[in-house]
Order: C-alpha cells, then structure tokens, then sequence
C-alpha cells in the first residue's frame, strides 16, 4: 500500500465516523472536509495541544480498527502535524466516549461534529455550495481565537458565561456547551 492509498483510506475513515446516512441529509462535504483535513490544527493556549495529540492518536485507531500495522501508521501518516479536521473528529469521538455515552441513545459522533461545523459558521459548506476563501477565513479566524467572547464563530457557543472562551482550552469550552445545552 502506497502513501496516498493509506492516506485516501483514514480519509474516507473519518468521512463515514461524521458523515454517515444520518448526518450528512444527503448533502456531500467532502471538499470541506478534504480541505480541513489539509489544514494543520495550530494552538496558543498549550492546554490545546492535548487536542492535537487526541487528533494523532486518532490515527492510530484508525490502523488499529483496520489491521494496519503501527510501524506503517508512523512511516506513512505520522510524518505530519495534526490536521484541524482530525481534531475535530478526535474531539467528537472523546465527547462521545468520555462524556455523553448512552447506550439507549447510540452513537452521536457525528452529532458532535456537526455541532461544531455549524457553530463554526461551516453548516452551509456543502460541495454544491463550497467556497474555499470563506472556509480558510473562519478556519483562520478559530484557530485565531478571533470569534466572539461567547465562543459565537468557534467551536462551540455558549450563550451564559461569564468568561472569555477566547483565553480558554477548548476542552472547557466543550464541556460548558455540553452543560448548558444538555
């Protein structure tokens, strides 16, 4: 196996983690999710950098879950920083997992990440619909901390709050949006 068929294989990986039948409404985001996966998730508060390596970990799983072996991971995959779309993933799946597991319910993955598409200003961002300069420029303006003091243009909005989500991690910020949305 090539490079770029291991690479094409956790991509789809991760597409079918959040874009499932359930999820995507018979909308495509692949373009979107292409170019996140070619962002590279960058960090000011060091507390953040957990995300990041919850987002190389992820590549890991994915070798695990598919009987690829670590060695092949590490030559082929992780030779790269982590990608602001294997944060992401990685951020829904530890919020699943961590926080809001509930059998009765299943699986919401996917829920999560698309909260954070959308609170991204992304939800609209369908291959029919795409612009590139749009989503570079909320890209930029997350990893930034250039949204509003409620976290309105990150990652997640949390309407009461007295703090300023831009100076904290954003593992804070998701477990206050849990809160106050759940």
């Amino acid at each position: 196996m090539t490079r770029d068929e291991l690479n094409n294989a956790y991509f789809e990986w991760m597409y079918q983690l959040v874009c499932g039948e359930q999820h995507s409404k018979r909308l495509f985001y692949r373009k979107l999710l292409y170019l996140l996966h070619d962002m590279e998730f960058t960090y000011t508060i060091p507390m953040d950098g957990n995300r990041a390596e919850d987002g190389t970990d992820l590549r890991y799983r994915f070798g695990y879950e598919n009987a690829y072996e670590s060695s092949m991971i590490a030559t082929y995959l992780d030779d790269q920083p982590c990608s602001v779309l294997e944060m992401m993933v990685a951020l829904a799946i530890r919020c699943e997992e961590h926080i809001m597991d509930d059998p009765d319910i299943g699986d919401r993955t996917g829920q999560w990440f698309w909260n954070m598409i959308v609170n991204l200003g992304l939800g609209s961002m369908s291959d029919t619909n795409f612009d590139i300069d749009q989503v570079e420029k909320i890209i930029h303006k997350f990893l930034n901390h250039e949204y509003k003091r409620n976290g309105e243009g990150g990652l997640f909005t949390v309407k009461h709050i007295r703090i300023d989500m831009r100076s904290v991690e954003i593992w804070y910020q998701m477990c206050w949006y849990l809160d106050e949305n759940l």
